[in-house]
């Protein structure tokens, strides 16, 4: 593989190319029957030489390279790759036999029905599997409840709506019953829906599987309506939230633009990343501020919050605020029970930014401000942003996350997950996926973007 440029030449060999293991029911189960893959008598498929991906068909993680840096693509660094994605002209399952599992782990998010949808349908019609079960109420329903019957007629409609009709809840994971759970009702394909936290649970489950050597593949697709897993460019859900968010962002403005020194406030999901916030103040170009975990900012003196606001209410008469719910956490004043407590999941349990934000706002107004008019809408629409249907982009990539995933399962890959990187589909090991974060980078362009659109200040102290 080389680049060509007009003033150089630079190589970046095959040698210099990591490709990262993709975990295989072989590794651990011998000898391991293969089958050719139905897909091949499938009518609306014709099979040539480029239909089926190939083990030498791998993605690069890192597409941006310097051509003037010496090092920049020195046959000497390592250049990371994944497999990519897609159907495999061998696979590893007998599909008459198969028992595929689903379930949706933790929190909502846009997407859900429609990935649980098209593994259904992607299972029925590609491959011809007829034994696919949904668990409920995710970890704990693997142990706790019966699982139930899905047909491509059951979830027809399921990406229509919000939500996850297998239900959901956080916590609930004991590695051991859910192991034992999965043996004895004998799913052989498991299908886990979650975010980060769900998939460090897939990746115990994917161990305990492989310890116990059993015929068991596990795949997990990411899913965070925050945007804040790794690697991959984006999680399903998040174009859709942005999307409705932007919908809260022009309500504020108008209640703002509408009253005497009017503010719009509105509060945002984005717990450990600003993704959402971030994205909906460049869609709307109406926010004045937009405030994130990943940027500290403090509200009193030069260069802080209120002297802002009191500028921008001066020049403008109005102003709209974006506050994502993990910012500003080390502000809120907490008691030091609050400071200990944890949600189901293990998180620290977060303040209300909103509510604190929109107290102190009034504070600063009637302190500064005596017997002045001042109009403040607050305006929380955090589980109206998770809770809809998906739009049509996310419809379409969900799709295609859940076919990648029955993909890499039927050809006996286990323990990774599915998504794009730079704009190609890949198999990334569940590990990786579990231990990376996704957080807004604060020194780079799409930062310095919104802070020209807002012009609010960078919050350094001196």
């Amino acid at each position: 593989m080389s680049i060509n440029t007009n003033t150089n030449t630079q190589n970046l060999s095959f040698s210099s190319i990591t490709l990262e293991k993709l975990p295989h029911l072989k590794d651990y189960i011998t000898p391991l029957k293969s089958y050719k893959n139905p897909l091949s008598q499938n009518q609306f498929y014709h099979p040539c030489d480029t239909f089926y991906i190939k083990e030498s068909d791998v993605i690069l993680r890192q597409v941006l390279y310097d051509l003037a840096s010496p090092i920049s693509l020195h046959s000497t660094s390592q250049h990371q790759a994944y497999h990519r994605s897609g159907p495999r002209e061998e696979i590893y399952f007998n599909v008459s036999q198969v028992r595929a599992a689903i379930v949706t782990c933790g929190g909502l998010c846009p997407g859900m029905n429609t990935v649980i949808r098209e593994l259904v349908v992607g299972l029925c019609e590609l491959y011809g599997v007829n034994q696919i079960f949904g668990i409920k109420s995710g970890y704990r329903g693997f142990y706790d409840m019966d699982p139930i019957k899905l047909d491509s007629k059951v979830v027809h409609d399921w990406h229509k709506r919000g939500g996850t009709i297998l239900e959901t809840t956080r916590g609930g994971f004991d590695l051991e019953k859910i192991v034992n759970a999965i043996e004895q009702h004998g799913f052989n394909q498991v299908y886990i829906i979650g975010g980060d936290g769900s998939m460090r649970g897939a990746v115990k489950i994917f161990e305990e599987i492989c310890r116990r050597k059993l015929n068991i593949s596990v795949t997990g697709i990411p899913k965070t309506v925050d945007n804040d897993i790794g690697i991959i460019d984006r999680s399903f859900g998040f174009i859709t939230a942005v999307e409705v968010a932007q919908q809260a962002i022009n309500a504020a403005h108008v209640e703002a633009e509408s009253g005497v020194n009017g503010v719009g406030l509105v509060k945002l999901m984005g717990r450990s990343t600003g993704h959402i916030a971030l994205h909906a103040t460049l869609s709307s170009r109406d926010v004045d501020c937009c405030l994130i975990p990943e940027n500290d900012f403090y509200l009193e003196g030069k260069g802080g919050l209120f002297e802002f606001l009191e500028l921008r209410l001066k020049q403008n008469g109005h102003a709209v605020l974006v506050v994502a719910e993990g910012a500003g956490q080390d502000l809120i004043p907490r008691t030091e029970a609050q400071k200990e407590e944890k949600d189901e999941s293990g998180n620290p349990v977060f303040l209300d930014a909103g509510a604190w934000l929109k107290s102190e706002l009034k504070k600063w107004w009637a302190r500064d401000h005596p017997g002045e008019l001042f109009t403040l809408k607050y305006i929380d629409p955090t589980y109206m942003v998770r809770a809809v249907p998906a739009n049509a982009t996310d419809n379409m990539y969900c799709t295609l996350l859940a076919h990648s995933a029955i993909h890499g399962v039927m050809a006996g890959y286990s323990g990774f997950v599915s998504g794009p990187i730079n704009g190609n589909y890949a198999y990334i090991p569940l590990d990786e996926i579990a231990r990376t974060k996704n957080a807004v980078n604060t020194k780079d362009h799409k930062w310095a973007w919104v802070r020209s659109v807002t012009t609010q200040p960078d919050f350094l102290k001196d």
